[in-house]
């Protein structure tokens, strides 16, 4: 069998050919991405027209923003607390807040200081008018100091907004943030790690030039609240010795001799902290008074918050510190219930005060005054009004008059006999 080779001239033919085939598939690779680049750059410079036409011509939000931006700008708040003063520039590109309602502006600005200056003028008369200075000396026990922001200085008073704190203090003390989200260890023993308790030198040493705030709370409301926290039905197991400690002082035995599982009745707690109390023995920081562990007639702090104005002050803080780029917009929508510890059905202890305090008598509730009333009046809250959910009646000197004394009269009768003045001075 004979193979026949093609000529020489018939090869050449061929390689033109293939010659022809690539450059053809090259050049039209090279059309194909120049094609490509031509329609990238007409996007673009389309998109640069809208944007320069949208900066010629802005709409009327985007007038208000930059118009809030540059007020930003000019701001420089200071610390009215009569000594020092601390200034930082707001950042204009934060816009998040504590609130998304809550919109920072001159006007609340200014009406914000001047509700914080009348509580501190407030709280200086109490005390210039108890001699409160000498009787609590400066106590830094429940004492935050966090050098490194400006010399933030916080008491933290318990179920007072503490937990929410708690969680930016450690946010400032360098935890991750989805760490503090999903960790079991207590807010309270993390920030303790990295800010331990100040001493006394310390603490005076660095106040007159730091940021210094506490929060407080309408004080019946405060002890309300860590009743239902720690003690109600003994579900909190860090207090539950406690609560068993309590119901055997307080409670009669049933006819079997023993006692219910149950933890103590409101009234029963109260009654504990009036003999607590009359022995002088040491109070839980969450229903100790304020005044004797935070002593604010003896550190003069440059911040007064209260819990009914929460947002509001929380976010006065924050940006007189200048943080406001660690701490706004940093609290965790789906944790909020966990981080600020509120209660497991959602009811707040303000809505429930009346009901629970309706289980006192009026003897009851004079006794816890004279625990709670200097609380009341350095941070001007009223305490007459409590008279009004009390039962006039002693429990020990009648068992009848509940059937007696109609609600309606009841209510009647405390009205009118309640007090009208302020008791003269502290015990």
């Amino acid at each position: 069998m004979h193979i026949r080779l093609p000529s020489g001239r018939r090869l050449h033919t061929y390689l033109k050919i293939g010659t022809f085939v690539l450059v053809g598939i090259f050049y039209f690779a090279f059309l194909f991405r120049e094609s490509l680049n031509a329609f990238e750059h007409r996007e673009r410079t389309t998109t640069s027209g809208f944007e320069a036409a949208e900066y010629a011509e802005p709409s009327k939000l985007k007038l208000k923003q930059l118009h809030r931006q540059r007020v930003k700008q000019r701001i420089r708040p200071s610390v009215a607390n009569g000594s020092s003063a601390v200034a930082s520039d707001i950042s204009a590109g934060s816009t998040s807040t504590l609130n998304p309602a809550y919109e920072y502006s001159e006007e609340l600005h200014s009406r914000t200081e001047r509700d914080l200056k009348l509580r501190r003028e407030h709280l200086a008369t109490v005390c210039g008018r108890y001699k409160l200075h000498d009787k609590y000396p400066p106590n830094p026990w429940e004492f935050f100091i966090s050098p490194g922001h400006n010399n933030l200085v916080w008491c933290n008073v318990f179920k007072a907004a503490s937990s929410t704190w708690l969680y930016y203090f450690n946010i400032l003390a360098g935890y991750d943030l989805k760490y503090l989200q999903r960790t079991e260890v207590q807010p309270l023993e993390l920030a303790r790690q990295r800010f331990p308790r100040p001493g006394l030198a310390e603490l005076l040493e660095l106040l007159p030039s730091a940021l210094s705030f506490l929060f407080v709370r309408d004080p019946f409301e405060r002890i309300l609240s860590a009743y239902r926290n720690k003690l109600e039905g003994n579900r909190n197991s860090f207090y539950k010795a406690l609560g068993t400690k309590v119901v055997q002082r307080f409670r009669r035995r049933s006819a079997s001799g023993t006692f219910p599982r149950c933890g103590p009745t409101f009234e029963e707690f109260v009654r504990f902290l009036i003999q607590e109390h009359a022995t002088g023995n040491r109070f839980d920081e969450h229903w100790a008074p304020v005044y004797s562990f935070c002593t604010p007639c003896s550190v003069n702090f440059s911040i007064i918050g209260k819990t009914e104005t929460f947002q509001r002050d929380s976010e006065f803080i924050i940006r007189q510190a200048g943080l406001e780029s660690l701490l706004l917009g940093k609290l965790p929508r789906r944790k909020l219930r966990k981080i600020a510890n509120r209660a497991r059905n959602g009811v707040k202890s303000e809505e429930l005060v009346e009901r629970y305090f309706a289980d006192l008598d009026r003897s009851t509730l004079d006794q816890l005054l004279k625990i709670y009333r200097i609380d009341f009046e350095l941070f001007d809250y009223d305490y007459l009004k409590y008279y009004n959910m009390v039962h006039s009646w002693s429990t020990d000197q009648s068992t009848t008059a509940t059937t007696a004394i109609g609600n309606a009269g009841r209510r009647t009768a405390n009205a009118t006999s309640a007090p009208r003045s302020i008791i003269a001075g502290p015990d």
